[in-house]
């Protein structure tokens, strides 16, 4: 029985101390060589052997590529919560190093003397079994509740789980007898004996035993790998022939050589493992057996329905992440909402990016109209954005993470190229390395391409204006997957409309920017007693409006605690380096209202940016936001927004400061259209009706248009606000000519309604 494996090699070595720098070493040659794995025997009770994990550890800092595993970790001496955040935190500082080979135990006696429990072998399957529970619930940081597992041998009575390891970490299990061979059928993700202590027909009664269990199990038998520790001898090329059969005819698809000799292992890798390769290749091609595939059955009965996986672009598939994924967990939600997209495409290339974009064209992501049939489609960059419309339930993701190089095109014109895919803290960081900054925001984890084709409202837009502003030229794939590039001089309509609408229009895949000249600047964060709201809003909005273009503010209100007052936390940026010239931008909002803290520093720009804590995107359900761009804060506008925090419809409700050089642009050079607003403003609420009653009644009429970004609120009217008559007629024009069947609509399509019904 052939499996379909990837045929892999190890190496077996002991962990001898006497020449302590010995297992290091050979571990070194054998990723030299060429070998996939190296594994290390586990006696604890054992003076003469280094601690396997210890060395496992130091072996992993010394090598890059090579895989690491016990061969088997003693799990009576090695409690399973601790082997398991031990294994995960090893995988993760590895990039995806680690496997486990697993055991029952075996030396009773030593094992006992060493503080363990002496167990009959009945009672090691049951609590090797009990181990791998604990194990795998440490690792499933997606589930909620503690780890609880009841067990007669290992119990875990709540315990936290995490870390999540960098991969999936397979459970190798050394099995010979039919209870332990049942338990890897159920249990493993591989089998894990040495040919040594087998004798004939072991190896097909053992893979007929696990297949079994497996398929009672409802899993597919080769869901599980055969491994298989073999001699020295087999160094010698006569045994190329064994090898070959026991892949074909037995499934062994992994084979580690125990042996410490440099010698033969380098012989090994020259002159037998390639001979095996090769020809079990040919015969797996003459006998057509089919690859293995990377999911579980179980994982491919989480596939989305109306997807076919089967046509998936060949050069996407080995990245994608299905709902059965190891990654989905981490990738499936955004910043703010919850998603369970059917797949995530993750392109490495603008051509990648038009493969992905074709294989949603044949998955019905291009039907006009909103019927049966038609499959979600978003775009990714970082996934941070407000609207949260970079997931989807059920569609397709193309998540543009990978396309994230920052590279100095012109270091004299400050011109620098940037991928869609990078974050803006990442890019203020490697900026900052030259004196230099583009306004992006106010937090380091968005991503370049979601910003760059919206606005960018950031704490130097008062003086360096919006992000849109500071783009030369951007790369887009369009809806037929060609490749343009837009400019004033190339396609400029499309460059006109892809700074500020770009979500409807194309992906971009890569941006040049100017830079501009920053140093350290000052960044403030005042409190302000605000119980007297309108007032306060009122002199907040006049003190903005008389402060110099470097002075950039922004203001946070939280909701109402009951019996406390109302706190209004300010973060204003200054662009200037001078002490004395920041305290005396900032004395004028000093004076807006009573104090109740106060920080004032100088720091690089990416200081202030950079302030992501990456780890994976938490939303859940859907965000309820709403937007409004503000002419100026006069007396009855800032009664109206004291109104609103008065109704507790909100948990969040930030007032930036546009005008500076933001209004310097004329209102038609960018679909972002909406130039002379001094202020945008932006709520979310718990309730989405009760949210929009109060804003609709209250803040809504003193707009003078919207944020689209910002805003969450799905009902008719919210794209008019959003572009002025003539701004929105023109992307209409453009939308037909450049995406005419409306591939990017999955995001405030700006296509009338009329036209899609």
């Amino acid at each position: 029985m052939d499996y379909g494996h990837e045929i892999e090699f190890g190496v077996f070595i002991t962990p001898t101390n006497q020449r302590p720098q010995q297992p290091v070493q050979l571990a070194q040659l054998a990723e030299r060589v060429g070998f996939d794995l190296a594994t290390f025997q586990d006696h604890p009770y054992q003076p003469a052997f280094h601690d396997t994990w210890t060395l496992m550890s130091y072996v992993a800092a010394v090598t890059e590529r090579i895989r690491l595993s016990p061969n088997v970790a003693n799990v009576p001496l090695r409690q399973p919560a601790v082997l398991a955040r031990s294994a995960a935190s090893l995988d993760l500082l590895t990039g995806g190093r680690v496997e486990l080979g697993l055991g029952s135990g075996g030396f009773w006696d030593a094992i006992e003397a060493m503080g363990g429990t002496k167990l009959t072998p009945g009672q090691g399957v049951d609590a090797l079994g009990e181990a791998i529970a604990i194990i795998r619930e440490i690792w499933s940081t997606g589930e909620r509740g503690g780890v609880r597992v009841d067990g007669q041998h290992h119990r875990a009575a709540g315990a936290k789980r995490g870390p999540r390891p960098a991969h999936p970490i397979p459970l190798h299990i050394g099995a010979y007898k039919p209870r332990m061979l049942r338990l890897t059928g159920r249990l493993g993700d591989g089998w894990l004996p040495s040919l040594g202590y087998m004798q004939p027909g072991d190896l097909a009664k053992g893979n007929a035993t696990i297949d079994e269990a497996a398929a009672r199990a409802d899993r597919e038998p080769g869901e599980i790998r055969r491994l298989l520790n073999i001699g020295a001898d087999f160094a010698d090329p006569a045994q190329t022939g064994q090898l070959v059969e026991l892949a074909i005819e037995h499934g062994t698809s992994t084979f580690i050589l125990s042996t410490d000799d440099p010698s033969t292992l380098q012989r090994f890798m020259a002159e037998v493992a390639p001979a095996v390769r090769e020809q079990v290749a040919a015969e797996r091609r003459a006998r057509g057996t089919a690859v293995a595939s990377r999911l579980s059955a179980a994982a491919i009965a989480l596939r989305a329905e109306a997807l076919d996986y089967e046509a998936i672009p060949e050069s996407l598939r080995a990245t994608a992440v299905e709902p059965g994924s190891w990654e989905y967990p981490e990738r499936r939600n955004t910043y703010l909402r919850g998603g369970a997209p059917g797949v995530l495409l993750r392109p490495t290339s603008p051509a990648q990016v038009a493969d992905a974009l074709a294989y949603a064209r044949s998955q019905g992501a291009a039907l006009a109209g909103e019927g049966a049939g038609r499959v979600p489609l978003s775009i990714r960059s970082a996934g941070h954005g407000i609207s949260g419309r970079s997931t989807n339930d059920g569609g397709i993701v193309v998540d543009l993470g990978a396309l994230d190089r920052i590279d100095v095109v012109d270091a004299s014109r400050r011109l620098v190229r940037i991928g869609a895919g990078a974050t803006w803290g990442r890019v203020a960081t490697v900026l900052d390395g030259h004196g230099w900054a583009i306004s992006s925001g106010d937090y380091g984890g968005v991503g370049v391409g979601g910003l760059a084709t919206a606005g960018g409202v950031g704490y130097l837009g008062r003086e360096h204006g919006l992000t849109i502003d500071h783009i030369e030229a951007i790369d887009v794939v369009l809806a037929d997957g060609s490749l343009v590039r837009a400019s004033r001089d190339e396609h400029p309509e499309l460059f006109w409309g892809m700074r500020g609408a770009g979500g409807n229009l194309a992906v971009a895949v890569a941006f040049e920017m100017v830079a501009q000249p920053v140093g350290e600047i000052g960044f403030a964060q005042l409190a302000f007693d605000a119980s007297e709201t309108a007032d306060f809003f009122e002199r907040w909005g006049a003190a903005t409006e008389a402060s110099d273009r470097v002075v950039t503010p922004f203001l946070l209100l939280g909701g109402d605690q009951p019996g406390r007052p109302r706190v209004a936390q300010a973060m204003i940026a200054v662009d200037a380096s001078d002490p004395d010239t920041i305290v005396e931008h900032l004395q004028p909002f000093a004076m807006v209202a009573p104090l109740v803290g106060q920080q004032v520093i100088k720091t690089p720009y990416a200081g202030v940016i950079d302030n992501a804590p990456g780890g994976a995107h938490q939303g859940q359900g859907e965000p309820a936001t709403r937007s409004a761009l503000l002419g100026s804060i006069t007396p009855e506008v800032a009664r109206a927004l004291a109104r609103f925090l008065d109704a507790g419809t909100h948990h969040f409700f930030q007032l930036r400061a546009m005008g500076g050089a933001i209004a310097d642009v004329a209102s038609d050079a960018t679909a972002f259209a909406h130039r002379g607003a001094a202020f945008s403003v932006i709520a979310f609420g718990a309730h989405r009706a009760r949210l929009d009653a109060a804003w609709d009644t209250l803040v809504a009429p003193h707009a003078s248009g919207l944020y689209l970004s910002f805003e969450t609120d799905q009902r008719p009217g919210r794209l008019e606000e959003a572009f002025p008559p003539a701004t929105l007629a023109r992307l209409r024009a453009l939308k037909a000519e450049v995406d005419p069947e409306n591939l990017f609509r999955d995001n405030f399509t700006v296509v009338a309604v009329t036209a899609v019904e």
